[in-house]
């Protein structure tokens, strides 16, 4: 997956902070072994099947730890892995290969086990129309390489904050009194160049929603007959978004109900880490 890019610009405050956390004096059981000119290797190991996603984190976090540091990749992300597969060979000073070690891995397992969730829920709605999208569910200060991963492993992205675009719900329609109301002032006040979305619960909701303007409309905890219902009176006027507790336990009773898209926080809230270990450090005699 070519495509795929993450700028160091964007990736570097947060890996610095996760370093810091870790480390923040100095690795006291490397430094005493090792001393500051020891270079070395040590391989990267799949210990699990899944979809890898995080490589650029992983090289970027040996690389700001010290940048003699460097990475030969066999595989790239978004690319299937299996148990037992060497991913890569990491190469450099000996404290960087061994202190940077775990936050270089927390990146990439967290980052690969969303991927592998994604590519489920991908492969659960195989054959429909329906995309799978992330939501705003992420661990604070790790929503780059949350949404990152899962494109990595084949979903899309809904918005990342919330100046992306306009999404109302429940409240914000209590807020202003009704879904009409609330659409009209989103109206007024967004960009053109910004898409209304609303939340509803009832066909009213719909009624009124797709009678307001709206170009998004979310079935947010609608059964399978009422979503039916609904994507046919809506009729292709606005897009259809399904909400509300997705995951792989259900996604496929949703599959062939006509909507456009499905919004799930499972992706980046639920899904167990694809379990990476490093092996095999061997000293190269630098010194």
């Amino acid at each position: 997956m070519g495509n795929l890019t993450l700028a160091p610009f964007l990736m570097d405050d947060a890996i610095l902070a996760a370093l810091k956390e870790d480390v923040n004096e100095e690795d006291i059981s490397t430094n005493a072994l090792v001393d500051a000119d020891e270079t070395g290797s040590v391989k990267l190991f799949a210990k699990a099947d899944g979809v890898l996603a995080g490589a650029p984190v992983f090289e970027r976090t040996f690389r700001l730890f010290d940048e003699r540091t460097a990475v030969e990749w066999y595989f790239e992300d978004g690319d299937l892995v299996s148990t037992g597969d060497l991913i890569a060979t990491i190469t450099g000073p000996i404290r960087a290969l061994l202190t940077a070690e775990r936050v270089a891995l927390n990146f990439l397992q967290r980052m690969s086990g969303i991927a592998t969730y994604t590519k489920k829920m991908v492969d659960a709605l195989a054959g429909s129309k329906t995309k799978i999208v992330d939501t705003r569910k992420t661990t604070p200060n790790f929503r780059i390489f949350a949404k990152y991963a899962v494109r990595c492993g084949g979903g899309e992205n809904h918005r990342f904050n919330l100046t992306d675009g306009v999404m109302l719900k429940d409240n914000h329609i209590g807020a202003a009194g009704s879904v009409a109301e609330a659409i009209k002032r989103a109206k007024a006040y967004a960009s053109f160049v910004r898409k209304i979305e609303v939340e509803v619960e009832t066909m009213a909701m719909v009624k009124e929603a797709v009678a307001a303007g709206a170009d998004i409309i979310m079935l947010d905890n609608m059964s399978p007959d009422e979503i039916k219902k609904a994507v046919e009176f809506i009729d292709g006027r606005a897009l259809v978004e399904l909400s509300g507790n997705m995951d792989l336990n259900n996604i496929s009773k949703y599959k062939d109900l006509g909507a456009d898209i499905i919004s799930s926080g499972a992706l980046t809230h639920s899904a167990p880490v694809l379990d990476f270990s490093m092996k095999g450090l061997t000293p190269d005699g630098s010194r």
